[in-house]
């Protein structure tokens, strides 16, 4: 299979102390992305500490060993760059994109905060942060419709125990419990050069990043034994359907129907990718073309289906749809089941296939298309595979499943005994 996915040069090396620095040349415009993986999330957390991974995201931000409180942000901003930080399951990273000539400012502020964060961090700090993310959860899991489904699922997907089976927001009690001390060992712990990898792509060389990797991170000290993640790989069938009915200030019936599938980054889960365009993507999926165009039991923007990219245990594929006015939380769940039930014996058709592949090409170009996409996507390849260069594979192998393929997999894990839904229904129906 060609590896024609990713045709700009790819160059690595490994500080003494471990860190992977990861550099991909491209001079067509004067930016350059850094992007800085650390291979610590919410499926690292033990009971009791859910949510500390985000809430460490955000205390990154506020003041190091040599940069005050704000002022990373004030000082990438004011260079013309700009800048975010993200957290899931799997790991949190931290990433700018700067003019070429401002990288090494870039660089030295991550850094500053890799080594240098605990001496900065104070009790009011943490106050701070720990109500910024409570509201947090409130905004956009608590206070809007539907708004907690996540939350519910990955309980009825993954069993107590499981580093999957809470969300990366956290718990209310266990954000109110974490204190000082348990988050200064989290950065010790964690956030360590050998549990990195540093991305630049963009309008520099690997020459000049190597070099200024090693000069402003180069002293920071490898710890050596860091903690692994639980096991997730294997998850016990459920046997039976489970299924949760949530009544509560919603318009509209809405279901959720997941399975679990396949980690991401393996074969299994590249067939799945395409058998979720097909089922969800867009006006030509069957999901749409059922239930929005045909039996109208669905609003047509609100019905569609996506696979979750976690890499380390069975990834879900989920299919969502809202009702139209009329139409029952009971018909729209069977409604999406028999869609999703047909994927195994209603072969996939070649316009269907060319369908999904176009999309899925169309998405890979336009993540692939700025600096910033593609250091995030090396940093992910790099951190959870071991191998930047792999990227180049993932697109050649969605363009290479095939029909049978996907009949294949339906097969195997969207059995409906190992089914779960999850039903919204507004108050006054219920």
């Amino acid at each position: 299979m060609p590896d024609s996915g990713y045709p700009w040069p790819i160059e690595t090396t490994r500080l003494d102390n471990g860190l992977r620095v990861v550099v991909s040349e491209d001079r067509a415009a004067p930016a350059v992305a850094v992007n800085l993986w650390y291979d610590v999330g919410s499926r690292h957390e033990p009971d009791g500490q859910t949510g500390f991974a985000h809430l460490f995201e955000h205390l990154m931000f506020e003041g190091s060993l040599n940069v005050a409180k704000t002022e990373h942000m004030k000082l990438v901003q004011g260079a013309g760059g700009n800048l975010n930080a993200t957290t899931n399951p799997d790991r949190t990273n931290y990433f700018e994109t700067v003019p070429p000539e401002h990288l090494e400012l870039a660089l030295w502020l991550e850094a500053d905060r890799m080594g240098g964060l605990v001496p900065a961090l104070t009790q009011e700090t943490l106050d701070n942060q720990r109500e910024v993310v409570k509201n947090e959860r409130r905004q956009r899991y608590e206070n809007v419709p539907y708004g907690d489904s996540w939350l519910r699922l990955l309980p009825l997907l993954y069993p107590p125990g499981h580093p999957y089976h809470h969300a990366t927001i956290g718990s209310m009690a266990d954000l109110n419990a974490a204190d000082l001390a348990t988050f200064q060992h989290f950065h010790r712990t964690y956030y360590a050069p050998n549990n990195a990898v540093l991305t630049v792509v963009g309008d520099t060389t690997a020459t000049e990043v190597f070099a200024l990797a090693d000069k402003y991170f180069g002293a920071i000290p490898a710890r050596p034994e860091i903690p692994a993640a639980p096991d997730g790989r294997h998850v016990p069938a459920a046997g039976s359907p489970v299924a949760e009915v949530v009544t509560g200030p919603v318009p509209a019936p809405r279901v959720y129907v997941a399975h679990r599938t396949h980690p991401f980054g393996t074969p299994g889960y590249d067939v799945l990718t395409v058998l979720a365009t097909v089922l969800g993507s867009g006006r030509g999926s069957r999901l749409y073309q059922r239930l929005a165009d045909g039996e109208r039991i669905a609003q047509p923007d609100l019905v569609g289906a996506y696979g979750v990219d976690l890499a380390h245990a069975p990834a879900p594929l989920i299919a969502t749809a809202t009702a139209r006015p009329g139409v029952t939380g009971e018909r729209l769940a069977a409604g999406v089941a028999e869609v999703v039930d047909e994927l195994a014996t209603v072969p996939v058709t070649a316009t269907e296939l060319d369908r999904a592949k176009a999309l899925l090409s169309t998405g890979w170009w336009r993540q692939m298309s700025t600096v910033d996409g593609r250091a995030d996507t090396l940093g992910r390849y790099a951190t959870q595979f071991g191998d930047p260069a792999l990227v180049a594979r993932r697109l050649p192998a969605w363009l290479a499943v095939t029909a049978d393929q996907i009949a294949e997999l339906a097969a195997e894990v969207l059995r409906a005994s190992d089914r779960v839904t999850l039903t919204y229904l507004p108050e006054e129906t219920a």
